[in-house]
């Protein structure tokens, strides 16, 4: 397996893939036809990284590639690195870096965040994003897609990801993750044991709904408390998407806490 993948590499994507789009159609996007598929969790998370101009963020377990794609295309001179162990998926995400034109500023990277490529620069990144498999090992019935199951059940615990994430980051480096509301106690506990200034941002279905996601940022090196923002309603009453959520996925708008 190599540790690196340029755009045009060689090797082979999932043979079963669909052409789709992101960001309202500014972003090309394909992804495996079966298995595990891209919603709006990865564009939602990208879109809450506080990433500016000249700035370096890694895409830890990045699939085919959608948070670091939507990432480079709202934040112009962003450099993104995207790390996935799954071969076939990395390079289907090369393709879509191809696809997409953003060969000189994205660079993905084939790797477990347990033993990642020696060519990711420990402490050299300004941000670290990642969409962590969401379901805690024994929780639920895990999918017979060997793809899916690897992309959807959490068999390091999120204590390695966040551990991952701040191997990667340079001092005062932040990490934004998204995970399920439900799994929040354990969200916090991991991250305040670990960083500060962390603020939690609930993604509310519907308002007077429940939040069923949540997005959290933390900082390395940071000792402030904890924050709850305002978060984001994604539906109206009639379960068309809110004019907040519209500029986000659809317009590329960042995700204000």
């Amino acid at each position: 397996m190599k540790p690196r993948l340029v755009a045009k590499g060689g090797g082979d994507a999932p043979a079963l893939a669909t052409d789709g789009t992101l960001l309202g159609g500014r972003v090309k996007f394909r992804q495996p036809a079966k298995g595990y598929r891209v919603a709006i969790d990865p564009i939602l998370l990208a879109a809450a990284v506080p990433a500016a101009e000249g700035e370096r963020a890694l895409d830890l377990g990045a699939g085919a590639g959608a948070a670091g794609l939507c990432l480079a295309e709202r934040v112009p001179g962003c450099r993104v690195d995207c790390l996935e162990a799954q071969e076939d998926l990395a390079r289907l995400a090369a393709e879509n870096v191809s696809a997409n034109k953003l060969d000189r500023r994205i660079i993905v990277h084939v790797g477990d965040l347990r033993r990642p490529p020696s060519d990711l620069p420990r402490g050299g990144f300004d941000h670290v994003l990642m969409n962590p498999p969401y379901v805690a090992v024994g929780a639920a019935d895990a999918s017979p897609e060997p793809s899916k199951r690897k992309a959807t059940v959490d068999e390091l615990g999120i204590e390695a990801w966040i551990d991952a994430a701040l191997r990667f980051l340079k001092a005062r480096g932040r990490l934004t993750l998204i995970h399920r509301a439900d799994r929040l106690d354990e969200l916090i506990v991991a991250l305040s044991e670990r960083m500060g200034e962390i603020a939690v941002i609930p993604l509310w279905p519907k308002a007077g709904e429940a939040a069923r996601r949540v997005i959290l940022r933390a900082r390395k090196g940071a000792k402030s408390p904890a924050r709850l923002c305002a978060g984001l309603v994604l539906h109206n009453a009639d379960g068309t998407f809110t004019a907040e959520a519209e500029a986000v996925l659809r317009a590329g708008a960042a995700l204000e806490p």
